[in-house]
């Protein structure tokens, strides 16, 4: 009942690069998708590393569904980012030079792990996402982004997620002192665009 840890790679080798790029996938998708997506990014000189979902996806149920409902899916996928995190730590990057790009459920995952791990980071980006959990517990957010600049962008609607839950986590990440810039776009429907790209190497991958 947990994920088995599959990290692959693009970019250059962890060992001979300065910056690293954390992607994570949506339901349904898979890391060497998300990893395609790394050629439309400024990282050129960036490692790539997107864990792989066990069976395609990070957790069963929606991400608003009660959290419990998501267990232990939920506390092993958040496991399996940090795993990979310690992997580019380990390497000798620093942390203010460790980014984030996650879709989705990856989207979601993504700004759990970093709410729960606030520190100075690169930057992130997180394409239709939120906070897990049916209700927000702000105990488990924790930390100081020191300005880390995160970048949120949606469509409204969204049929999987809220646009309600994508302003309550800019708020939240805000409070914790993280740089948010926000984009929501009117019925773009659940996919990326090139604008998104554009902003995402503007705000994060400059």
């Amino acid at each position: 009942m947990s994920h088995i840890l599959d990290i692959k790679t693009a970019g250059k080798p962890l060992d001979q690069a300065e910056k690293a790029l954390i992607m994570i996938h949506g339901r349904g998708g898979s890391a060497q998708d998300i990893l395609s997506l790394s050629q439309h990014l400024n990282v050129e000189d960036y490692a790539v590393l997107a864990p792989q979902a066990t069976n395609g996806s990070w957790y069963p149920l929606s991400f608003i569904a009660p959290v419990e409902q998501n267990e232990p899916w939920l506390s092993s996928a958040i496991e399996t980012i940090g795993k990979t995190v310690k992997s580019i730590l380990d390497s000798g990057i620093k942390p203010e030079n460790i980014y984030f790009f996650g879709f989705s459920q990856g989207a979601c995952l993504t700004l759990e792990f970093l709410a729960r791990n606030a520190q100075k980071f690169g930057g992130a980006v997180a394409i239709i996402g939120g906070v897990i959990g049916d209700k927000i517990n702000r105990e488990n957010y924790k930390g100081d982004f020191a300005q880390t600049p995160i970048f949120l962008a949606t469509s409204n609607p969204d049929f999987h997620v809220p646009v309600e839950r994508v302003y309550a986590t800019a708020n939240i990440l805000r409070e914790m002192n993280a740089d948010v810039s926000e984009k929501v776009y009117a019925n773009f429907g659940h996919s990326i665009n090139q604008e998104e790209i554009e902003l995402a190497n503007t705000l994060i991958f400059k």
